[in-house]
């Protein structure tokens, strides 16, 4: 029985990683998703403050507003977003047992996280 005993802690074992790193995926693809829409706020922002440029004009104070609180609101998430990322990623390091505690992480685990999002390069319409 000691050997079922065992086969059964190993899976239990696996199965807590594997939701881990399922977790912390999840986590990552929010905070891309979260910079992106950061990004569509800032590019909101600039375009309004061009066009009023443009038309010899300042961005009237209401719609600079609503911009900066949207941008304000979006990199809030992201950090928020960045700090549970470090925390997962640093709780998957050092978890029992787990082959990347023992210094054999691989490097393709930690560049992924290491990626940062880009804007589209299209014009984007505000609004």
């Amino acid at each position: 029985m000691a050997l079922f005993d065992k086969l059964r802690e190993e899976l239990d074992r696996a199965g807590r990683s594997a939701q881990r790193a399922l977790d912390e995926g999840r986590l990552r693809l929010d905070l891309y998703r979260a910079r992106q829409a950061a990004d569509r706020y800032a590019q909101r922002l600039g375009y309004a403050v061009f066009r009023a440029r443009q038309a010899g004009t300042e961005i009237a104070p209401e719609e600079y507003a609503s911009h900066a609180n949207n941008l304000r609101a979006a990199e809030a998430e992201v950090a928020r977003l960045d700090t549970l990322v470090a925390e997962a990623a640093k709780g998957r390091k050092t978890a029992p047992g787990n082959p990347a505690s023992d210094g054999t992480a691989h490097a393709a685990g930690a560049e992924a996280g290491s990626q940062t999002s880009a804007t589209s390069g299209g014009p984007e319409s505000p609004g």
